[in-house]
């Protein structure tokens, strides 16, 4: 059953499609919808990168946050705006872009829980490599709906889906604000990867035996934000937070050495160029 509701989760534009019968014109300026014509494909490339500091929550339910850095690489041609990502969305390519819609593979990594960042003694979980797909849709030029389904390969080896919808202002690349809900559902797999305690576990800590189903794992909003402050220097930042609920919330784990609320943010300097290449 869950399986089938993180499938259906990753693909929320299905939900939203009918209220999208009627784009309005050229939402082109928050979205990669169009393939680039021969006019475009003729002028050289514009790169951005950003680099800063950010702070996410050591494992999924700690109550202490780690310190990483924050990076992005975007690339678009000529004059035409830089195509929007939210900060906490996951690396994404896209294989079809159509009137709004694009759907690719879609990857994510998620750090380890060590025995020696934790108070008692639970089990580990290794840093785990997701990969799965994603789809996305835009209402209009200010509405994007985004559904991501992924595997663990290495690590919890769970199903995790994120859930997305986001309000986006913007000026071309002067400056962009985004806003909006996120949900994040998951399998057994993954909740027990973090959120249970076997026995073995039960006898090393004293904390109850507990293994949680699966369902939605977390409900929470994001905002992200960048400002250009001249043709080349800008700013970029942006703020999380998240609210474990059902199984996950009520874990022995996170209610004795972790915490049901989930912070995470960053900034960073963002650096524009012309990389000449056509």
């Amino acid at each position: 059953m869950i399986k089938a509701l993180l499938a259906v989760a990753a693909l929320p534009a299905l939900v939203v499609a009918t209220g999208a019968a009627a784009q309005e014109a050229d939402p082109t300026a928050t979205s990669p919808s169009l393939v680039d014509s021969p006019a475009v494909e003729k002028e050289t490339r514009r790169a951005r990168v950003a680099l800063g500091p950010q702070i996410r929550p050591r494992f999924p339910g700690s109550d202490r946050n780690l310190l990483l850095p924050l990076y992005d690489v975007s690339v678009t041609r000529g004059d035409k705006p830089f195509t929007f990502e939210a900060a906490d969305q996951g690396v994404s390519i896209a294989i079809v872009q159509k009137d709004g819609f694009a759907f690719g593979p879609s990857f994510r990594v998620e750090g380890s829980r060590r025995r020696s960042e934790a108070d008692l003694p639970v089990d580990e979980v290794g840093t785990s490599f997701e990969a799965g797909g994603y789809g996305e849709l835009w209402i209009g030029s200010s509405i994007r709906a985004r559904g991501e389904l992924r595997k663990g390969v290495t690590g919890h080896k769970g199903l995790v889906s994120d859930v997305m919808l986001d309000y986006v202002a913007r000026d071309g690349d002067k400056w962009l604000f985004s806003v909006g809900p996120r949900f994040v559902l998951a399998d057994r797999k993954y909740q027990e990867a973090y959120f249970g305690v076997n026995p073995a576990a039960s006898a090393r800590t004293g904390l109850a035996v507990y293994r949680p189903d699966g369902g939605i794992h977390s409900v929470g909003a994001s905002a992200t934000t960048l400002f250009q402050l001249d043709r080349s220097w800008g700013v970029y930042g942006y703020v999380k937070y998240e609210r474990l609920i059902a199984d996950a919330a009520d874990s022995p784990i996170v209610r004795s050495i972790g915490s049901r609320d989930q912070f995470s943010g960053g900034a960073a300097l963002t650096f524009t160029f012309n990389t000449g290449i056509r």
